[in-house]
């Protein structure tokens, strides 16, 4: 009888420059992580498709608001419906119409695209709603406070090591919500016919953030 293979999940948290460090994390079913720290288009694709994952969650905005054509023309729509529930939800975050942001969206669209076309699973995820969600602080509260509470959540391998950056950190928690949507266990929010973001739909674990 031929074993079936593991689960694999790859999360980025996407830098909007190759000059910045990207977080990269392949986590097991089992939330053993193996991470790093990149830099270039180059090293973020070859590094992923390596792991053969079975979703790729990134760190990066993979869609415009519907009726924007692109990133290069100024004005309205500058939320998409998911970034509008997140405002209901009282959840912080840089909207994508925002300087920098509009480096990292075309970034993470051509990721995206790339990955797709390879024929893997691409979700757009955001580890400071993440956190917020399951009761964890976000790493500008304290790395190592961040990096307790994915521990204490069952995040192994090297999240043991207590060098990691916080894009890896932050990295650990896309392919945690990336795990949850292999289960079967998040909320995806947004308009389907525009793009969803994936979250937890899980209440925080008791611990997670003490």
């Amino acid at each position: 009888m031929k074993r079936e293979r593991a689960l694999r999940i790859v999360g980025l948290d996407l830098a909007g420059s190759e000059t910045r460090r990207t977080g990269f994390c392949s986590m097991d079913q089992g939330l053993s992580c193996r991470t790093k720290v990149l830099y270039t288009d180059e090293e973020v694709i070859r590094e992923t498709l390596s792991q053969e994952p079975d979703v790729v969650s990134i760190d990066a905005p993979l869609f415009l608001p519907k009726g924007r054509e692109s990133l290069e023309v100024k004005g309205p729509p500058h939320f998409r419906a998911c970034d509008r529930e997140l405002l209901r939800m009282k959840i912080r975050f840089f909207p994508i119409s925002l300087g920098p942001m509009r480096k990292l969206t075309r970034r993470g669209m051509s990721l995206r695209s790339v990955f797709e076309g390879s024929g893997l699973r691409v979700i757009e995820s955001f580890p400071g709603a993440i956190q917020d969600m399951l009761g964890m602080p976000r790493k500008q509260e304290g790395l190592e406070k961040l990096r307790m509470a994915l521990i204490r959540y069952g995040a192994g391998g090297e999240i043991d090591r207590n060098d990691l950056t916080g894009d890896e950190l932050d990295a650990i928690t896309c392919a945690l919500v990336g795990k949850m949507l292999l289960e079967g266990d998040y909320l995806a929010i947004g308009d389907p016919e525009e793009g969803l973001m994936i979250l937890p739909k899980r209440t925080p674990h008791k611990s997670a953030g003490s």
